[in-house]
């Protein structure tokens, strides 16, 4: 900035003027002492001419200016403007410390706060629009970021509930067939890798539901992650990690439960190893096979169906998924949840009944056992003689009556016909019943013609009345034909307009909604042209006083007009 006169104005502005250029040159001495680049040369005068700048917009602001150095003052929001691009010229590092120094030291400058005002005015407006800019761009990027990571999380969560499934029934099967001992080392690593497998499970699932719970911050635009954690979500969190963490320890540990002795037909009480409590239950991890399943299904992937599923109001849940699955694929999903669920309770149960039945330590006597108890048969030649036994026994036969109905319904349903070939059979019976009711019809004629002809056509004594009871009988006989045909005719017709129905009533809804649209714009149109008329008829009726009047002043103009000579000459006679 060029310094002036001092006879351009009085001596308290020129003195505000060096005063500020004195305290803009002090700050830029102490900012370039404290802080040191590399190129000192350049970095300083862009420092210094950055810092008279902020000095005089500060100044200008604040109105400190006199009256003559109008020259230099601008609006307020010009500089606003210039002040936050001078301090967005500043070097980057130097930018913070810079602003915070102006700001501590504008009150010496500017007693009523205004300059402050601009500077935080201006750092409010550049956090608005970057957090703007945060919400509009970046929480899209961020949501596929978070999804893409929670699709990886549950795929190695289920690997690695599949890997201590399997390493949970090749220890109980060692330990089934007696080669491997509950004291032997080999026992212990197994049970050691099953014990690794659950921490790093129960870690995998912690950091599942971490990530669901940003989602859900991404989602719903919300500051405090702490929103989101209702009772329903915590419950789910809860349960998830209590059934993943269940898992039998290493080293022999025994219980007792009671059995049926079958000798005797009493309950006795005998030893167990606590696997069987502690391995069976890991099977309930299997439901993460499920969550992958509506991870990586392409109805949830898929942003277009997501969409359109969010206008109608439709959660995309594993629930959702596993129906259109079964709406697609019925029999393979049926088949492969039916084998699961035999091969899983066959399992199930060898490992609950191998301890003191030697018959059900067969795999396949228990495979056989769990197939008649889930279709519903039960010979009775096999029987559980636990109580763990006769529970899994019970969740077969539920869970069979269950897949004997979908099997029923899937069975059901591909016995049913199509749309196209409903339409293509009615047609086809539409044809054949008309046919049968000409044929009917003309039964009735021709026999009415026959009783006709052999009764008033003959001679009284030629009259052949059995001929004529065969034709009374015949005609009787093509008149219920014929009823019956029109009977199947009407039900077909209630058939196919229950085909027809949704098609035309939607079409007959659009016939209804356009012309309502039409009636609407003619009505709208008319209503213009009312609203037109009625304008113009009031600017008709505020003139017509003006017109009124007008006209009386023009008539009373003519008239006098026209007395006046007569009355001229009236007085000139007179």
């Amino acid at each position: 900035m060029q310094r002036s006169s001092p006879s351009l104005g009085s001596k308290k502005d020129f003195s505000v003027e060096l005063g500020s250029q004195d305290l803009c040159s002090k700050n830029s001495e102490n900012r370039s002492e404290h802080l040191k680049f590399d190129d000192d040369s350049k970095h300083q005068a862009k420092y210094e001419s950055t810092l008279t700048n902020i000095g005089v917009e500060i100044l200008k602001a604040s109105g400190n200016m006199g009256v003559r150095f109008k020259q230099l003052q601008k609006p307020f929001s010009k500089s606003q403007d210039s002040l936050g691009k001078a301090i967005k010229d500043m070097p980057k590092r130097r930018n913070s410390t810079v602003v915070h120094n102006l700001c501590a030291r504008v009150p010496m400058m500017d007693p009523t706060g205004q300059a402050a005002r601009v500077i935080e005015n201006k750092n409010v407006y550049a956090d608005s629009k970057s957090s703007q800019h945060h919400h509009a761009g970046y929480r899209l990027g961020r949501r596929k970021t978070l999804a893409e990571r929670r699709r990886k999380i549950a795929d190695y969560s289920c690997l690695l509930a599949l890997v201590g499934i399997a390493l949970m029934i090749i220890e109980m099967e060692f330990t089934i067939v007696n080669v491997l001992w509950k004291m032997k080392v080999g026992s212990y690593v197994i049970k050691s890798m099953i014990s690794l497998t659950t921490v790093c499970l129960l870690c995998l699932i912690s950091i599942y539901h971490a990530i669901e719970v940003k989602l859900f911050v991404v989602d719903n635009c919300v500051e405090d992650w702490r929103i989101s954690m209702s009772w329903r979500r915590i419950f789910q969190i809860m349960m998830e990690l209590i059934i993943c963490a269940v898992h039998p320890l290493p080293g022999p540990h025994y219980f007792k439960w009671a059995i049926l002795d079958i000798k005797t037909l009493n309950w006795v009480v005998a030893s167990v190893p606590t696997d069987v409590l502690f391995s069976l239950p890991m099977f309930m991890r299997l439901y993460l096979i499920i969550r992958v399943m509506l991870l990586h299904s392409k109805l949830f992937t898929d942003a277009s169906s997501r969409s359109i599923g969010a206008l109608n109001k439709i959660t995309f849940n594993t629930r959702f998924v596993l129906k259109t699955l079964m709406n697609i694929f019925p029999g393979t999903v049926l088949v492969v949840f039916t084998l699961s669920l035999w091969i899983i309770f066959a399992w199930t149960l060898r490992a609950c009944e191998c301890w003191h039945n030697e018959l059900l330590k067969n795999l396949l006597n228990s495979l056989y056992l769990v197939a008649i108890t889930f279709l519903s048969v039960g010979y009775g030649d096999f029987i559980p003689h636990t109580y763990c036994g006769r529970g899994v026994a019970v969740l077969s036969g539920l869970m069979g009556a269950g897949c004997t109905a979908l099997v029923v319904a899937v069975i059901a349903k591909k016995l049913e016909l199509t749309r196209a070939e409903k339409h293509v059979h009615n047609f086809m019976m539409e044809n054949q019943l008309s046919k049968k009711l000409k044929d009917a019809a003309a039964n009735v004629l021709r026999e009415t013609w026959l009783i006709y002809k052999y009764t008033k056509m003959v001679k009284p004594r030629r009259l052949n009345k059995t001929r004529v009871r065969a034709h009374q009988r015949k005609f009787l006989q093509a008149i219920n034909d014929l009823r019956k045909v029109k009977i199947k005719q009407r039900k077909l017709a209630d058939q196919a307009n229950s085909l027809t129905d949704f098609a035309k009533t939607t079409n007959s809804v659009l016939e209804i909604v356009s012309q309502l649209k039409e009636t609407q714009c003619k009505n709208e149109d008319r209503l213009t042209a009312i609203e037109n008329l009625a304008a113009s008829l009031q600017d008709q009726m505020e003139l017509l006083p003006g017109s009124i009047a007008q006209a009386i002043l023009d008539i009373q103009r003519k008239t006098t007009s026209q007395i006046a000579p007569s009355i001229s000459q009236t007085d000139r006679q007179d």
